[in-house]
């Protein structure tokens, strides 16, 4: 079942006036009805998700997205080039880039995420996992359109600014601390090997968030096979292949167990090397290994998990909402996970694990397991 729609308050009666005086100048060829507007979702940045009846799609979306915080322009870009991919992704119908508000295709009221048991219901790990299977194909879909000259690089320094968010806003900001000379060449070196494993790796069309609170179940009258949809890719960039898969199977806000975690991304590597994206007979020549695969995937998330610890500290502390850093925990166990894993990041983990005040575990694991 789902939740009754959300009440709906504006920043300002000017915001609310050009979003209706907007919406007024489009609503004869949609057949919008006002009086149904409400919110469909709020995400971690300024924008949010209105929706409303229309007499010829049954519902729309509006995204609000104010133009001194947000770019509607990349959406727009991102959407059209995953459009022409043949991924199920809203449809733009009409744009006011000046007032930061975008007409949409709705593409239903539930994520996989939402979609799921609760936790600790026994049948949640099971759809979770048939998701994540199901998710692979747009996945590929969306790096085999892949190009170098679509969307900007994901490169090194796009890689060292994110990691400097984990020092600059979880440590720093969050934690209080203040990193002494030693503490601070452990940290400098551990980013500088997990640059140099990511930028290793080949280059595909990056989403950035392709987890499962951002992919929608299609809606109940649709065909059981219908394509998943995909949502939260503004962002996307060129950049590295092991970067979605390793978001979808480290999700930021759900953990699975390893067993899952491993069939995932093995079934993934599979598919990735019959479409030649990975393999001898891919571009690059890369990732013929599966252990090797796993091993830059694991990386990968490493990197994802400090920046977005950085991240969820900064949208606490600067922006107001608390909820995200609650979430730390789950990413601290990720980032030691790896660490333990791998002896090259050995040093980080006992760093992590004194700053967390945990007790160290006895052994590193040497080269990948």
């Amino acid at each position: 079942m789902n939740p009754p729609p959300a009440s709906l308050t504006w920043p300002s009666t000017e915001r609310e006036s050009a979003c209706l005086a907007w919406l007024g100048s489009v609503a004869p060829a949609h057949g919008l009805d006002f009086g149904g507007l409400h919110l469909a979702s709020a995400d971690a940045s300024f924008r949010r998700y209105l929706r409303l009846p229309s007499r010829t799609h049954g519902t729309l979306v509006v995204m609000d997205a104010p133009p001194e915080h947000e770019d509607c322009r990349p959406f727009i870009a991102v959407a059209q080039h995953m459009r022409d991919a043949g991924l199920n992704v809203p449809e733009v119908l009409h744009a006011n880039l000046a007032d930061g508000f975008l007409l949409l295709t709705d593409l239903g009221t539930q994520t996989v995420l939402q979609h799921l048991p609760p936790e600790g219901s026994t049948e949640r790990e099971a759809q979770a996992h048939a998701f994540m299977k199901r998710a692979i194909g747009p996945l590929l879909q969306w790096q085999c359109a892949s190009s170098p000259d679509v969307l900007p690089p994901y490169d090194e320094a796009v890689l060292r600014r994110e990691l400097a968010l984990f020092p600059d806003w979880y440590l720093a900001k969050a934690k209080g601390l203040t990193l002494d000379d030693s503490q601070q060449r452990v940290l400098q070196q551990s980013f500088d090997a997990i640059v140099a494993q990511n930028l290793s790796v080949p280059r595909v069309l990056v989403h950035r968030d392709y987890m499962l609170r951002n992919l929608m179940v299609p809606p109940p009258h649709a065909d059981p096979d219908a394509p998943l949809g995909v949502l939260d890719f503004q962002d996307a960039l060129y950049g590295p292949i092991t970067y979605d898969i390793a978001s979808l199977t480290r999700d930021a806000f759900a953990t699975w167990d390893e067993e899952t975690v491993v069939d995932v991304v093995a079934r993934y590597w599979q598919a990735a090397r019959r479409a030649r994206l990975l393999g001898p007979e891919s571009p690059s020549g890369w990732g013929d290994d599966f252990g090797e695969f796993y091993r830059a995937v694991e990386w990968m998330g490493l990197q994802r998990h400090l920046k977005v610890a950085g991240i969820f500290a900064r949208l606490t502390l600067r922006d107001g909402k608390p909820k995200y850093l609650a979430d730390a925990p789950r990413f601290v166990g990720y980032i030691l996970h790896t660490c333990r894993r791998y002896r090259e990041l050995a040093l980080l983990g006992r760093l992590i694990e004194q700053i967390e005040g945990l007790q160290p575990q006895q052994g590193f694991a040497y080269g990948r397991v």
